[in-house]
């Protein structure tokens, strides 16, 4: 199975729709810039439900496209180490696409875009979460509660240090997982689910684990 790769030029763009890549095999490498120490709730919580499959890189210094060389870098490194991989760059810097048509000429499959929104194959809401109304308008997710529990116990079980540690957290983490799709009743059901199997133990809206 090739590797695909998420590149994202985080000084440039920073996309509200990365929950759209759950469940597909991308990984994301978020590239920030020596200032940038805080990352958008929304985009953290996103992020944070893609467990291991997420990497923060930032820049040390500053430098005029400091951060793009830090890029093209890792581009360079990860197809010699996966050959066949594809590569994807979320940026509005154009200035990135003359190497890319150079690395095509090299058998290197890559694009450059704005937004997540335009990686083949990724399908992102243009409605915004949390209300319920909106919520129910959106495509359910079709699998039934079994495997439902079972995708968020492999994905807590992935993340083992960067489990959510509130019950607020968890539940719009999970939410994530299943590209905000859930309605409150379903996630009360999977927070019910995983509290009888003893995999969580909520106490004053703390959570705690029970898992390797």
């Amino acid at each position: 199975m090739k590797a695909n790769f998420v590149l994202v030029d985080f000084e440039n763009v920073q996309p509200k729709n990365v929950g759209s890549l759950s469940g597909r095999a991308f990984q994301i490498k978020v590239f920030a810039g020596a200032h940038q120490s805080k990352v958008p709730l929304e985009m953290a919580r996103a992020l944070q439900a893609l467990g291991p499959d997420v990497e923060y890189i930032q820049i040390d210094g500053n430098g005029k496209n400091a951060l793009d060389f830090h890029i093209v870098y890792y581009i360079g490194r990860l197809a010699a180490e996966n050959p066949g991989a594809i590569f994807y760059v979320i940026s509005k810097d154009t200035g990135f696409d003359p190497l890319i048509k150079h690395l095509k000429v090299q058998g290197i499959s890559c694009q450059r875009s704005s937004s997540i929104a335009d990686i083949p194959g990724v399908k992102v809401s243009s409605s915004k979460p949390g209300s319920e109304t909106v919520k129910k308008a959106m495509n359910p997710d079709p699998r039934p509660t079994p495997e439902k529990i079972a995708v968020v116990i492999n994905n807590l079980t992935k993340r083992k240090t960067g489990r959510p540690q509130k019950l607020k957290t968890l539940r719009g983490t999970i939410n994530a997982l299943f590209r905000n799709s859930l309605v409150d009743t379903e996630l009360d059901k999977l927070i019910e689910e995983l509290t009888k199997r003893g995999v969580i133990t909520v106490a004053d809206g703390k959570v705690q684990y029970n898992l390797q």
